[in-house]
This record gives C-alpha cells, structure tokens and sequence, in this order.
C-alpha cells in the first residue's frame, strides 16, 4: 500500500501542461480576455460531455495558435457565472416563439402535435457563456518545472485558446500544489488529507466520478492565525479536531522532548524551529478553550471522538467547577493577591459599572514595591493595604487559609476602634476584628483628631486614595459619615465559587507548563457564566504571551503554542471595540515571531474585530445565512466567488463542506473535509 506521502509525488509528478488538454474534456472556446477574468462560448453537448461544470469549478485555457508556443503555459481558470452571448437577444425570441407556436389555448394536449425543433435551431439554442475568473498562470520555467504563477504575465487574442475541464490526475496535481515544497525533505512531516474536492451540493455527476484527495500540511497552522466560520452544525468542530489531530502528530516528530534547560545560554541551532528535514525542533503545546465541553466530555454525537478521549495520556483537562478527572481552575485569593485581583477586575470591567468608587478601585495596585524590604514606611502602608483588601474577600465570603490576620495598627486608633477590649492588628486578630478595625476606622476618618492631625503635620492623607478605593469596597460606605451604602463587595461575590483555600501552583503556571512539554490543554468553560469564560481565557493567554514575549527579547527558545477558541464571538473584542491592546488582537498581531498560533470558531463574523480578521492567514468557510457576514467574507482573497453558494445548506449532506484557503495554496479550493475519526 502506497504511503501518503508517495501518493503525493506521484500525483505531482505528472506534467499539466501535457496531460491537461485532453479533447474528451474540452468544454468551449474562449471569446473575451484580460488579466482578471475570460469568457467563453459552450454548449449543452460539451457540458454533458464532460459530467457537467458546476459554479467554482477549475478549468484550463490552453494556447493553440503558433505550434512552438503550445504546452509551455495554461491559465488556470474557476467559473464564477454565466455570461451573455452577443447573440443572446435573438435566441430568446427564437424560443419565445417556439413556445408560442406550440401552445394549444386549453385544449386536449393529447390531440395535439408537437412542433419539434428542427435540428439547425436545437443546435443554436444549446450555446451558453461562462464568466471565468483567472487565478493564475501554470508555465514552464527555465529548469523545465512546470511552475503556478499567481497573476497574468501575458495574454493572447481569445480565438487562441481553447478550454479544458480539470478531472482526475490533473485536477490532483492543481489543488496539492502547493504541498511541493512540504514532501520533498528526509522526514516528509507535517502533510495529512484534510478532505477531497467538493463543487457543488448537488453530486448527481459528481458522485460518478474518482474522488480527488486535498492535502495540506499542519505546517500551516504553526504559528499562523486560522478562522473556521459556519452555522452551528455544519463541521467546524470536525475540522478543528482535524488540525488538532495533524499538529499532534507532527509534534510526536519533534527533536527534543522539551525547551533548553534555562540555566544554559541557547545557542543559533537552538533558535531554529525546524531541522534540515522538516520536523519541529520542540514539542508542540495544544490550549482549547471549550465553551461547550465538546472536546473535554465524551457525547452521543461525537461517537467516541472526543480529544480527551483519543489523546488521553497527553491531555490535561480543566474545569471552572469539580469534576472526576478535571483539575479545578479556581484561585486562592489570599494567596495569590494578584491572579485574584486580576479576576475580581475583568469582571468589574465586563459588568460596565461606571460607578467612580469602581473606578478607582479599579486602578488600585496591589504588586509588592520594589523597595517593600528596604523601607519600613512603604512595607507597612503595604501590608495595610492587602489586609483591608483581604478582609473585603472576607467580607464578600472567600473563605480564608488562615484563622488570623496581621499588620501593622496604630495605638490611638486601636483604642477608639473598640475602647472596652482595643483591637491590635499587629499582634494578629481574627478577620472579624479586622474587618470592624477598618471599618471603624473609615467610618470615622472625617472625625478622629488622629487623621486631621496626621494630615496636618505630613501634608498627607493617613489613608491614600488606594487605600481609600478598598476600604469603600470594604465597608460599602462611598464618603466617611454617609448613611446610604454602595454595593461595594457585593459585586465581586459572583467569584466565591472560583475561589479555593487550598495554597497550590496557579493553575496558568502549571498550564504554560505543561504546554511548554507539548501537551494537550483543555479548558472546559461549558459551565462557567459568559464574564467568567471571559476572564479565564483573557488571564490564561495574557500569562502565556507575557512568557513568550519575555523569551523572545531575552533570545530563549519558544516552543509552537496553538490557541483553539470555540465560539470566538463570546470571547473575542468586538468589530467595533478600538482597544487594540487587547490580547486576543496582540496574539493576532504578534503571535507569528513569538511561535503562538491561533485557531478560532464562529458563526458571527461580522462580530469578530477586524484586526483579527485581516492577520488570519488560514480560512474555512461553510455555510452562513446571511448578507451581513458574507460581506466581511468577500473582503479577503477570491471567497467572492462563493458568496450566493456559501447561503445554500441541506443539513442532510452539506456538513463538513467548505470553502478552503491555506497559507500553502495561492487560490480558495472547495472541500468536502473528512469525518474526524479514532485511529484503530
């Protein structure tokens, strides 16, 4: 049995230019030519010829003038729409008045004799045009290599050319292509079947015919941004579980297990990311972000084809809530002060509560200064701040480590806090006490002599503005002395359940690295709220673009990382969202220098932000239902050409069929991708 990759070079070993003009497929003459498109004259007898040409499929335009210009160049063609024929107005007359001529005003059609064409007319009636868009030129080059070129270098007078339809071996060769460069090196990695060749959704002629292979190598998904767009149940997961399943496979041939030790200053070779012949120099880390649980949990229609389920040595699963199996993506936010912190503001931030009090809590820092060791004076305001912070945790009901809490008081207001049995922070007090500690304090900032005199001899407030920031969380008191309360901690109580007491490694630390040892992540999201699969996402992939960015400036070695977002327009900053610092536009923009690739899903594309759209290098389209996100596709490459067939859909035998453009193909190939299936 032929390897896949033998396969390859035999499809293209063939010569086009020889084998493409065979006169059992020729279909038309061409009558108008420029640089973008042709037109040309057909025939219901040629059409029936050759099984039918359906909109989008490939043809050849042959030169046959002066004989030592034949079979050194061929455009390569796609039908896009019927064109007039000069002659068009006169045919229709001819029929109109044929139909006349045989209507019998109600009377028994049995009594009546049919009028038949007689045979010159039939003939003129059966000629059509074909609008043909040109994407490209195949030519001989100097080594004799028959070579694609993307753009018209030339073109002669139409009546010199004639046109073939693209079957069989020929029509092998001109959608793999672009797989040339990928199966000629020692390791012949990377390249897999994605599907076969697919024009229409009706296959009565199609059907008859030898099925035509598309081959496409997971090099082109390294580092690159991939869109998968279609209406829910049209294939877009199959098709993620098919690159999924090639990048696994290609990061099994990696040359090392794992990055160069930190200790050990990289060298150049270090640096490459592919050896001579063609496999990854590290393992390939995979993240899915899975809004619903499809690719962590096994279901009836996936029939055993869940990632978890094929890959289960090599995948680590997380969940936002326990679950057997999963490990839980939860926070001590007592512990670490600044993961949870970062939570607690990115739902503040998508609640769109405008509030000043959120504001400023909102610009709290709440990192350790850099002179927190070295200053007395600087610690204490420190640890001031974070324990008002955690007794605002307490007060909304994260459940803390520790029975007690300690820092650094004052005796005056320790005193008038609680009189009858003053409170000592410094000597550690539980949270209870440390709770009305601050909110005594606040309470009365604009009474106790101890704040004005504070503020008259240092020229400063005793309590600054992020200290004040948290202790109106804290206590729900926006000014000292108001009656009225805010909601403060209230807002952030929606975490709880995000939060442990447990003290272990932050669960995007152990992520990164288990990415960085190839591994499969998968980020169950299915139950968690649309602000908490938002929050996960963002603080999974901002860790995991910091580190990579921070490798890249200091020249260590980043292994290939791909991001696989289901569901993108619920993750994703929107079309008309400016801010492009976000991080999903960062990993669009910078991701290629720093080996960060990204695959996402959707159905609404007109949501996605441009700047994602116009750096995605990798495109698979099925079917969409209407003018708004159509419009966005036919702004990019020659998808153009499919608009009116991409809203067309039987649910029955459409799944799985799209429109196709990778970074290894110059032109869109429509394909029917294959059914993702279990090995064995």
């Amino acid at each position: 049995m032929k390897t896949l990759t033998s396969q390859l070079e035999e499809i293209l070993s063939i010569d086009i230019l020889k084998e493409g003009d065979k006169e059992e497929l020729f279909i038309g003459n061409p009558f108008y030519i420029d640089y973008e498109s042709l037109k040309l004259l057909t025939c219901d007898y040629w059409k029936y010829k050759v099984k039918g040409i359906p909109k989008g499929c490939f043809l050849l335009a042959f030169y046959k003038g002066e004989a030592e210009r034949e079979n050194k160049e061929a455009l390569l063609l796609r039908v896009v729409n019927p064109t007039r024929l000069p002659m068009d107005n006169d045919l229709i007359a001819t029929m109109i008045a044929y139909y006349k001529e045989n209507k019998n005003d109600g009377e028994d059609e049995s009594s009546e004799t049919e009028k038949k064409l007689d045979p010159y007319t039939r003939y003129e009636l059966s000629f059509s045009g074909l609008e043909c868009r040109i994407l490209g030129v195949f030519y001989r080059n100097n080594d004799g290599k028959v070579t694609f070129g993307a753009d018209v270098e030339n073109y002669y007078a139409p009546n010199n050319y004639k046109v073939y339809k693209l079957t069989g071996e020929v029509l092998k060769f001109i959608v793999n292509q672009g797989m040339r460069d990928f199966i000629y090196n020692e390791a012949k990695t990377g390249i897999f079947k994605i599907g076969k060749v697919r024009y229409s959704s009706t296959q009565r002629f199609q059907q008859a015919e030898s099925e035509v292979p598309v081959y496409i190598s997971s090099k082109d998904f390294l580092g690159a941004r991939t869109a998968l767009f279609g209406m829910t149940r049209t294939g877009k997961s199959n098709t993620v579980k098919m690159i999924i399943k090639a990048i696994k496979e290609i990061s099994e041939k990696a040359v090392n297990s794992s990055l160069p030790n930190e200790s050990v200053c990289p060298s150049q070779d270090d640096l490459q990311y592919f050896t001579q012949d063609g496999r990854p120099k590290y393992k390939v880390g995979q993240i899915i972000f899975d809004v619903n649980g499809e690719y962590a949990n096994p279901n009836l229609q996936d029939e055993g084809t869940a990632i978890y389920d094929i890959y289960e040595n090599d995948v680590i699963r997380y969940s936002v809530v326990e679950k057997d199996g999963f490990k839980v993506l939860k926070v001590n936010f007592y512990e670490g002060i600044e993961a949870g912190f970062y939570l607690i503001k990115k739902l503040l931030e998508e609640s769109g509560d405008n509030a000043d009090y959120i504001k400023s809590f909102l610009s709290v820092d709440l990192s350790k200064p850099d002179d927190y060791d070295y200053d007395k004076s600087v610690k204490t305001r420190y640890d001031r701040k974070v324990a008002a912070y955690k007794c605002m945790l307490y007060r909304a009901g994260f459940k803390p480590p520790q029975s007690k809490i300690s820092f650094t008081g004052k005796k005056e207001i320790n005193k008038q806090v609680r009189e009858s049995d003053p409170i000592n922070p410094s000597k550690g007090v539980t949270y209870d006490e440390a709770c009305i500690w601050f909110e005594e304090a606040w309470k009365n900032y604009n009474n106790w002599e101890i704040f004005s005199n504070y503020k008259k001899k240092k020229g400063k407030e005793y309590f600054d503005e992020e200290m004040q920031a948290i202790l109106r969380m804290l206590t729900r008191i926006n000014k000292p002395g108001s009656k009225s309360l805010i909601s403060g901690y209230l807002k952030i109580r929606p975490l709880v359940k995000y939060h442990t007491s447990e003290t272990n490694e932050y669960f995007e630390i152990e992520i990164l690295k288990s990415l960085r040892e190839g591994k499969i992540i998968i980020i169950d999201l299915s139950q968690g709220d649309e602000e908490i699969q938002k929050v996960y996402s963002e603080k999974i992939c901002e860790y995991i673009f910091k580190d990579s960015m921070k490798r890249f400036t200091e020249l260590k070695p980043n292994n290939f990382i791909q991001f696989y977002f289901e569901e993108a327009h619920n993750l994703f900053p929107k079309k008309e969202d400016k801010n492009l610092s976000q991080i999903y536009n960062r990993i669009a923009k910078e991701g290629a220098k720093l080996n960060l690739g990204m695959v996402y899903a959707t159905q609404e594309v007109s949501s996605i932000s441009s700047n994602i759209l116009k750096n995605t290098q990798n495109w698979f389209i099925a079917h969409l239902n209407n003018e708004d996100e159509l419009k966005e596709i036919r702004k990019f490459y020659d998808f153009e050409d499919f608009l009116q067939s991409l809203k067309r859909f039987s649910a029955e035998s459409d799944k799985g069929f799209v429109r196709m453009k990778v970074l290894s193909n110059p032109f869109v190939i429509p394909v029917q991708i294959d059914k993702f299936k279990k090995e064995g």
